[in-house]
């Protein structure tokens, strides 16, 4: 009994559908259509700008080091306290 049958659903539908209409259900659904969209074109754009800002920042790394790349790794200096 908790769960919704096919039927529970079907009545939810019809009676969304003649509170709304079709016509404002179908704007509804092109509105949202075109916001999923808007936001995936952003998402490329955002991504499109990092690519290329992480291309340009070695391209500076490369012509501050003279051309050539310098590889190296930190290391912390531990010191024996007494």
């Amino acid at each position: 009994m908790g769960s919704m049958s096919i039927w529970h659903w079907l009545i939810v539908l019809v009676v969304v559908v003649l509170i709304f209409g079709t016509k404002k259900l179908r704007n509804i659904g092109q509105d949202l259509g075109g916001a999923v969209k808007g936001f995936k074109e952003g998402m490329g754009t955002a991504n499109a700008e990092a690519d290329a800002g992480k291309t340009a920042g070695d391209g500076a790394a490369q012509q501050i080091a003279g051309k050539t790349t310098i590889e190296g790794e930190v290391k912390k200096e531990t010191s024996a306290k007494s």
